[in-house]
């Protein structure tokens, strides 16, 4: 019988295969925009098959409606609104409101 890998090897795997993923569809993406869909979808099975959770960066990425692949200008459109960034899937009108970080001051001290 063969013996599965240990609990966070696969969870590392998996990471990788999603990072790998999703440079594959930012590269791919001019030449074909479907397969870079098809690589959103990938790294998205993977990450709930595995319960491995999608870095941030990548997460802002992708429509979570129709997982498709978003490019600001292309197939997302990106506007700041009343200090939220708005991302808008232009395939399926999808928004995602990312509030803008406000700057906090060292030790949480303000000076008057």
């Amino acid at each position: 019988m063969s013996r599965k890998g240990s609990h966070s090897d696969r969870k590392n795997i998996a990471k990788e295969r999603i990072s790998i993923l999703f440079s594959q569809a930012e590269s791919f993406f001019s030449w074909n925009q479907e397969y870079s869909h098809h690589c959103v979808r990938s790294a998205r099975l993977i990450a709930m098959k595995e319960r491995v959770r999608i870095p941030l960066r990548l997460k802002r990425r992708y429509c979570r409606r129709c997982n498709s692949y978003l490019v600001p200008g292309v197939t997302g459109r990106v506007r700041i609104y009343r200090g939220r960034v708005i991302i808008t899937c232009l395939n399926c009108g999808w928004h995602r409101r990312v509030p803008t970080g406000r700057s906090k001051k060292p030790n949480g001290k303000e000076k008057d």
